[in-house]
């Protein structure tokens, strides 16, 4: 397997590199989302996601943050989470081995 995943992973640069592809990390795991919400001007969070396991989310963001503080301030900025919506913040992840390990 580990020669075929390598082969594989390695025909990301053409796959990415089509008209109209904007590639992006993957999404961290459900259970390190946290969930926030603005209500009355102020922010609330929540551990997990949005909608639970069955909810798929509209669009995503993605915004480099110096930790989950800063992430979870950039969010409370968007306006889903300030007129009764919420915004889901994740870390990136990582779900399978580099061709390197």
């Amino acid at each position: 397997m580990g020669q075929t995943l390598s082969a594989e992973l390695a025909k990301y640069p053409e796959v990415v590199a089509t008209p109209g592809m904007k590639a992006n990390f993957p999404l961290g795991y459900r259970r390190d989302a946290t969930t926030v919400r603005v209500q009355a001007g102020k922010t609330i969070t929540s551990e997990g996601t949005v909608g639970g396991i069955d909810a798929t989310p509209a669009s995503f963001y993605l915004f480099e943050a110096e930790d989950k503080d800063a992430a979870i301030a950039f969010a409370e900025r968007i306006p889903t989470a300030r007129i009764g919506g919420a915004v889901e913040v994740r870390p990136v992840g990582m779900y399978w081995p580099s061709p390197d390990s």
